[in-house]
């Protein structure tokens, strides 16, 4: 069975090289009649495969009776355009090959089609060119100032909003249910479940998400994915496996709560709680009291990692971090939380 499926359009540099590319309407699972379809009218070999397409093979497959409805659709539409086409077909899930095939991986899962670590994301980096997002466009840092004075020259300016490998979601994909305070802080590739509020300083990495109503100030770096009604305070911090937290998969379960300043270096169960301004690492030493807030043992935060109904603080006297059952499930506001 095919994986996926994606008739795009986007952006090439002088040198005819991908610099990016929008998958208005990606297909996850096609059936395997719409891959062959479209393979067999392009011609096209079995396997993963990037083909740039002309005008001739969007009118092709825009009145072919063997490609799919909505395929067909889309490629009139492509033609009206005349912008640079391309279709991708993944049929194994293997590193991509092509800065296409990554876009398309990345719009999977911003439109919620896989979730993070659902899709094999491996070599990536190498096939993201940096670029400068702007007002015009994305545009190729070579090319960069030479487009600056263009613009000038014709009374206008190219604002440059960022210099990065990836563009923000919201240029791309904007999911359903979800509030975004402030865009450039969600990069495209983030799984941002229906019910999320991102606030102004929260940020949400490739790769990462929540999966549903959460209220998020903190920051979910890549990798991490963030349970249905969890909170992340403000200035808070997960560690991800570009941050340090190497291959271990870093997660909060459901209901639980980071506070403001905190910071998790292990998976947490649901219905936990972090302290605000307390991080944990796999290593910290942690306390365990009983009912009585009396000494159990001392054990490393590794050991209580997914494990539910926790309550992690900083005793104010002695200075050690101290862990205790929580049996309180963190309540959002249904209210502030509507984002329909």
């Amino acid at each position: 069975m095919t994986i996926a499926l994606g008739l795009g359009i986007g952006t090439q540099n002088s040198k005819g090289e991908w610099l990016e590319t929008f998958f208005p309407a990606p297909v996850f699972q096609p059936s395997d009649e719409a891959t062959k379809g479209l393979q067999q009218v392009l011609s096209i070999a079995a396997g993963n495969t990037t083909t740039e397409l002309s005008v001739e093979h969007l009118q092709t497959i825009s009145e072919s009776d063997a490609v799919d409805q909505s395929f067909r659709d889309l490629a009139a539409r492509f033609v009206d355009s005349q912008q640079l086409a391309v279709l991708v077909v993944i049929e194994e899930d293997l590193t991509a090959t092509s800065t296409p095939e990554v876009y398309l991986k990345l719009h999977l899962l911003s439109h919620r089609l896989v979730k993070p670590h659902g899709i094999n994301l491996d070599g990536i980096f190498g096939l993201l060119p940096n670029l400068a997002w702007t007002n015009k466009g994305p545009i190729d840092l070579d090319e960069l100032a030479e487009r600056q004075l263009a613009a000038r020259l014709d009374g206008e300016i190219v604002e440059v909003k960022s210099v990065d490998k990836f563009p923000q979601m919201t240029d791309y994909v904007v999911p359903s249910g979800v509030r975004i305070a402030d865009t450039a802080r969600v990069r495209l590739g983030a799984y941002i479940g229906s019910g999320t509020t991102i606030m102004h300083e929260g940020f949400v990495n490739f790769n990462a998400g929540t999966e549903g109503t959460s209220m998020i100030e903190g920051r979910i770096s890549a990798g991490v994915m963030i349970g249905s009604g969890s909170d992340l305070g403000g200035g808070c911090s997960t560690m991800g496996t570009l941050s340090g937290g190497g291959n271990i998969i870093i997660a909060v379960g459901d209901n639980s709560l980071i506070g403001a300043n905190a910071g998790i270096g292990i998976p947490l169960g649901d219905r936990c709680t972090v302290e605000s301004g307390l991080y944990i690492t796999a290593g910290t030493k942690v306390t365990l009291l009983d009912t009585n807030n009396q000494v159990v043992e001392s054990i490393k935060a590794r050991d209580l990692a997914g494990k539910p109904d926790l309550l992690f603080r900083r005793n104010s006297e002695n200075g050690r971090v101290e862990c205790l059952t929580n049996k309180t499930a963190i309540e959002l506001n249904e209210a502030l939380h509507a984002n329909n």
